[in-house]
């Protein structure tokens, strides 16, 4: 994966995949700490001790469509890479957090990558998944939070072409002027 935000897209994919109804998005550029620090959080099926033991590991797995599981343990080497470490705490049935703190200013630190697009393609996934995703750069932060917006527009469908136009375009902007 060639930028941070694939990762995070693989591990909201994950959730949804066991199961989560709500996600939870954290990006922490602390520029003067020089700190990047990534938090996913969901409510989804989580994992046993044992699973969350290995969850690490690229060759255990609990799919049984492949003998390999590459998510996490690629984001862990990704962090090491840049100084930083990772952190999965999970119950079966209570969900998963999973976070990941990275030097900024590493020169192995993979790039943050395109957080709108990915938040909405996360968007586009289902509409009956709330996600609250909050970026916060210094002193600004972009915060979005599906339940929030379901209450504005009054129960019209998230993932309309529509709704994903306007959302990603609000985004876009918004990290634009984190960026500033």
């Amino acid at each position: 994966m060639e930028d941070l935000s694939l990762h995070i897209l693989d591990i909201a994919e994950n959730s949804i995949a066991a199961g989560a109804k709500n996600i939870s998005v954290m990006v922490d550029e602390d520029i003067g700490a020089d700190l990047l620090t990534i938090e996913i959080s969901d409510d989804g099926r989580g994992m046993n001790a044992t699973v969350a033991k290995h969850a690490t590991d690229p060759f255990y797995t609990t799919r049984t469509t492949r003998r390999v599981g590459l998510g996490l343990p690629l984001l862990l080497e990704a962090a090491t890479a840049a100084q930083g470490s990772m952190e999965v705490k999970s119950s079966a049935g209570g969900g998963t957090w999973i976070k990941a703190v990275f030097r900024y200013s590493h020169v192995d630190r993979k790039p943050l990558g395109n957080m709108a697009e990915t938040v909405t393609v996360l968007l586009a996934t289902a509409d009956d998944i709330d996600i609250r995703y909050e970026h916060v750069r210094n002193d600004k932060t972009l915060l979005l939070d599906t339940r929030d917006i379901r209450e504005k527009v009054g129960g019209g469908p998230l993932n309309s072409a529509k709704a994903l136009a306007i959302m990603r375009t609000y985004l876009t902007h918004e990290e634009n002027t984190l960026a500033q």
